[in-house]
């Protein structure tokens, strides 16, 4: 059963990825998703609002996002999700992706100086994290920097180390190939606006689900505070996913393990969270509400989640049933 605007029937099961093994030593590296011949990944490709639920089971909430997607992190199921492929700007939750590529290679105890040359391209209004030249920061403190303060100047440096900006952003556009996530261009590893630079609300939420595989991504990604160095001092710095502190009004979400928002004028606000609760974790993305507020995208996220916790319930009370 297929609408335009919203369909409620219970779909064949969409993967982002490959259902997670048993717990491994090290991560796994995810699968890419199912084939676009399954019938539910071919629903993805199709404009309008699209829901795998049993009938009898509530419908999403109604929000403004232009995009979003909502999915079992550990399934894989894609639960809800509207225009999931529409190609959009991702502003700085194309950091996620970027701490996919350059994270594994990078270790955190590694001390480098920052010399001038490597701060220059940092784009006009980017957010900073307060990188300085002749300063001696652990690759930690750098990536707590993306991760905290979406620091365009901690991704400039920590993209130099992993071989150039262009190097970097071709290393991402394989990666996120290699993940099945194939809407995404990139020309500015930070998300900083430009041209062509694109990616969609299915493929944000596989870096968000590969992230959560990653320990090193997870802890960052969850981090809330943290000190950073100022050369012969430190200053705090604070998690912006208000989801993750509760700031501004916004209410900490129960069991969220943060991941990465974004904002650019082009853009609008968008977002990779998620949430764990139980035995349950699911993955939400949501890409530039048209409500206009600041902090809608999280309350629309928040929305999706609560949804979602109590959609998947229903799906596996209905499969403990037998219906």
């Amino acid at each position: 059963m297929i609408v335009s605007s919203f369909a409620a029937a219970a779909l064949p099961a969409v993967l982002l990825l490959a259902p997670a093994a048993p717990r491994p030593v090290e991560p796994m590296e995810p699968m890419p998703p199912r084939p676009a011949a399954a019938v539910g990944a071919a629903l993805l490709h199709r404009p309008g609002t699209h829901v795998r639920v049993p009938p009898g089971v509530a419908g999403p909430p109604a929000v403004t996002a232009r995009s979003y997607l909502v999915a079992d992190a550990r399934s894989g199921d894609v639960l809800a999700a509207r225009d999931a492929h529409a190609q959009l700007p991702p502003a700085s939750t194309l950091k996620a992706l970027f701490a996919l590529t350059a994270l594994p290679g990078q270790s955190p105890e590694r001390r480098h100086t920052v010399s001038e040359h490597e701060l220059r391209g940092v784009g006009d209004g980017s957010s900073l994290v307060g990188v300085r030249e002749e300063v001696t920061y652990k690759l930690a403190d750098l990536w707590r920097g993306v991760f905290l303060s979406s620091g365009n100047d901690a991704v400039r440096v920590l993209a130099g180390l992993n071989g150039g900006w262009e190097r970097t952003a071709r290393e991402m556009e394989a990666k996120a190939r290699s993940l099945g996530a194939l809407d995404t261009r990139v020309k500015s590893p930070d998300g900083y606006d430009t041209e062509g630079q694109v990616s969609s609300a299915y493929d944000l939420a596989v870096f968000g689900r590969a992230g959560l595989q990653n320990p090193d991504f997870a802890r960052y990604a969850a981090t809330a505070e943290a000190d950073f160095p100022g050369g012969g001092w430190s200053y705090g710095i604070r998690n912006t996913n208000r989801l993750l502190t509760g700031d501004d009004g916004v209410g900490r979400y129960p069991g969220v393990l943060g991941i990465k928002n974004g904002y650019t004028t082009n853009a609008g606000h968008t977002l990779i969270t998620a949430a764990r609760h139980g035995s349950r974790t699911l993955v939400v993305t949501v890409m530039n509400p048209r409500s206009g507020g600041a902090f809608d995208v999280y309350d629309e996220a928040r929305r999706l989640l609560d949804w979602g916790f109590a959609a998947a319930a229903g799906v596996h009370d209905r499969d403990d049933q037998g219906a």
